[in-house]
Formats: structure tokens, sequence, C-alpha cells
């Protein structure tokens, strides 16, 4: 027997922990950005995150409520995703305490800086996947604000590179699931992918 669900007749905070619990696992936007003055270094996990195009490279964050992240793209127009694995969780998880935007979560959590190499944010020196982006748009929705951003530079560790491209084994990506559940890669499954074939007319 199923138990179904009606948004509209259901608090939206009810159904926002059903809804996370349903969409999983979503790998995690860990944004570095800045504020307009330079003053203040802010980092921050988003679950909500994809690519959005190949051709421009573009990917996209949700800002669900007026995070600084999202006031920080609007004001200068730059941000960094970094990539989010296993081993960095502590790290990841400190950095998404509510803290003013005037205290940068490099500071609070002890994560080293490394300057990028197009755009004003700082990238995380222990992340081993970078990508630079320029906003591209940003459209809101509801009560979230999707951030689209033209990676404009990558950068990767050499050691996490297999074939040239970077080894989902080796990065092991950390990823969000339902309430405070984290998900890690678990077993790799190598499957291709059925090509179409044209039925044969005898």
């Amino acid at each position: 027997m199923r138990v179904e669900y009606d948004p509209e007749a259901m608090d939206r905070a009810v159904f926002y922990r059903f809804l996370t619990s349903v969409v999983v696992p979503r790998p995690i936007a860990w944004v570095s950005t800045i504020t307009s003055d330079g003053s203040t270094e802010n980092l921050a996990p988003h679950s909500f995150f994809s690519i959005a195009s190949t051709d421009p490279p573009i990917v996209q964050f949700t800002s669900i409520g007026r995070k600084d992240s999202l006031r920080n793209v609007e004001d200068t127009g730059e941000f960094v995703v970094n990539f989010s694995s296993e081993p960095l969780l502590d790290m990841i998880n400190a950095t998404a305490i509510d803290f003013p935007r005037s205290v940068s979560e490099f500071d609070t959590a002890g994560i080293q800086r490394e300057a990028s190499r197009c755009v004003r944010p700082p990238r995380v020196a222990a992340s081993h996947v970078v990508l630079e982006c320029r906003s591209h748009t940003t459209l809101r929705m509801g009560n979230s604000t999707l951030v689209f951003g033209r990676v404009v530079h990558a950068a990767a560790d050499r050691d996490f590179l297999t074939d040239d491209r970077p080894s989902s084994t080796l990065l092991r990506p950390l990823t969000k699931l339902g309430g405070d559940e984290w998900g890690t890669l678990g077993e790799v499954i190598h499957l291709s992918r059925i090509p179409y074939e044209e039925p044969d007319s005898e």
C-alpha cells in the first residue's frame, strides 16, 4: 500500500524533507565566493548542483533563500566550485553553518586557500578538482534561485586523473542524501550504452 502526498496540502518544510529524501544521491558543489569589496571569502556546500550545458560549459547550483554565495555571485559575477570528496566531509560540514556574511568559513574551519587563475574567489587547496566560473545568469524560482556559471577555467590534481580525465574512484565523491545523511561512491558499475540498430527488413 502506498502513502499518498499532496504538496499543496502539506507544510512546505515537511515536503522539502520528503523531496530531498527521494532525489538522491545529489552531488555537492562546494562554492567559494568573495564579497564585492574583497574583505571576506565565503565557502558553502550546495547540494542542488548539476551541469546545465556542455557547449558552452555551464554548471548550475541552487540557493534556497538568499545565501551568502548567491549575494556574492550577484555582486561580483564569479565563483568557484570545489570538488567535494569523502575525506573532506568534516570540513564541508563545518562550512554549512549559517555564519554572518562578514565571517569567512575558510577561517572558521581552518581551510587552506589557493589563488584561482581567472577569478577572484580562492580555491580550496585540498579539493582535487576545481571549476572557476563567471556568472551566466540567475533564475528566481519560488523560494530558490538557480545560479548558472560558465566554466572559464578548470584544474585537477594529476594523481587523480585516469586516461586524461578525473577518476571517480580515485576522487571518492561525497553526496548528500535525505536529512543528515551523506553518501559515498560505493560500488562502481561499468555498463556500455546500447546503440540503436535498424530492424532487419528481411
